[in-house]
């Protein structure tokens, strides 16, 4: 029997009432969600004056991945945001809720990256996050003629690219480079196991995203992989030691699968020492705020992760303060 879960926010439920949850994700519901039209970026940067430019990384093994830069005309020793994309490591693209970091640009005069990391299940294991940790090294290797201030980079994501993000800033700490400002983690997909309350509690029936649906895209994602030969850099729960790691924003909804562990890395990174600020939005469901930004919670949970980010890249910020 499913446990008893959280109410979503009365906004929210209202605005759901309408949309089309799915029941299942398979392989033919997948290859259907793969053939709908990408997000329109152009009325995206319409209004704004900013240079767009995409180039081609190599990943480790040689393959091509694109990137896509989004500059302020005038950026000069700017911060810069790393964004990696929501779809469960199965689905999306690197415009794919390209508004968020793009609020970004706005206030802080951000140069924004974002990175079409190759999907499960044709890429498994380690690509994925391999694929983010080049792009990342990229924009090590470019930040004069980029604009940006090495020191104040974050890198950022969503759900999946929430999951990425957390294993992209466990690698650069275990390599040692490149140094890393923020992490900012939005409703992250952090544990393959998906055995916690929170996960328990939204199993069965449609959803924004179920239990079901997770695992699925685990079992993608993971592969021929079991047990102890999961690493943490894929399934970031696991890691032993969160010491060492750069400020951290962490939010999630309190009606949502992965409420649980996204609480508990906060809790560990406290633990060991690390500054991490956390946020359990009373009656959000996964992805709240990208799905309906008019919502009242979408707005204010927006404007606290930017209110948050105002203060990491401020120049006398440190870890402790």
């Amino acid at each position: 029997m499913t446990p008893a879960r959280p109410g979503l926010d009365p906004g929210l439920r209202e605005l759901l009432a309408g949309m089309p949850l799915m029941s299942q994700l398979d392989q033919e519901v997948l290859a259907q969600l793969r053939r709908l039209p990408s997000t329109p970026v152009e009325p995206l940067l319409a209004h704004r004056q900013v240079d767009r430019h995409e180039v081609i990384v190599p990943a480790a093994d040689g393959t091509p991945i694109p990137m896509s830069i989004f500059k302020p005309a005038d950026a000069v020793a700017a911060p810069c945001v790393y964004w990696m994309h929501r779809g469960g490591m199965v689905m999306g693209d690197r415009f794919s809720q390209i508004d968020i970091p793009l609020e970004w640009l706005d206030r802080f005069g951000a140069v924004v990256v974002s990175v079409e990391y190759r999907l499960a299940p044709e890429a498994t294991g380690t690509a994925l996050v391999d694929d983010c940790y080049q792009g990342l090294l990229w924009i090590a290797e470019h930040c004069a003629e980029l604009g940006i201030d090495p020191a104040r980079i974050v890198v950022a994501g969503a759900s999946a690219g929430g999951g990425l993000a957390a294993g992209v800033t466990l690698l650069a700490r275990d390599r040692g480079a490149p140094p890393i400002a923020a992490q900012m983690l939005i409703c992250p997909m952090l544990d393959h196991r998906n055995t916690s309350t929170s996960s328990r509690q939204f199993s069965g029936g449609p959803g924004v995203w179920t239990r079901e649906m997770n695992g699925f895209g685990w079992r993608c994602v993971l592969g021929d992989l079991t047990g102890d030969e999961v690493p943490p850099y894929v399934s970031p729960a696991l890691a032993d030691d969160l010491s060492g790691l750069p400020a951290t924003y962490i939010d999630t909804g309190s009606a949502e699968v992965f409420r649980d562990e996204d609480a508990d890395c906060a809790t560990r990174i406290w633990a060991a020492g690390g500054q991490a600020e956390l946020h359990v939005w009373a009656g959000g469901c996964h992805g709240f705020d990208a799905l309906y930004p008019q919502a009242r919670i979408s707005a204010t949970a927006r404007r606290t992760r930017t209110d948050w980010l105002a203060r990491v890249l401020r120049p006398d910020f440190t870890n402790g303060s």
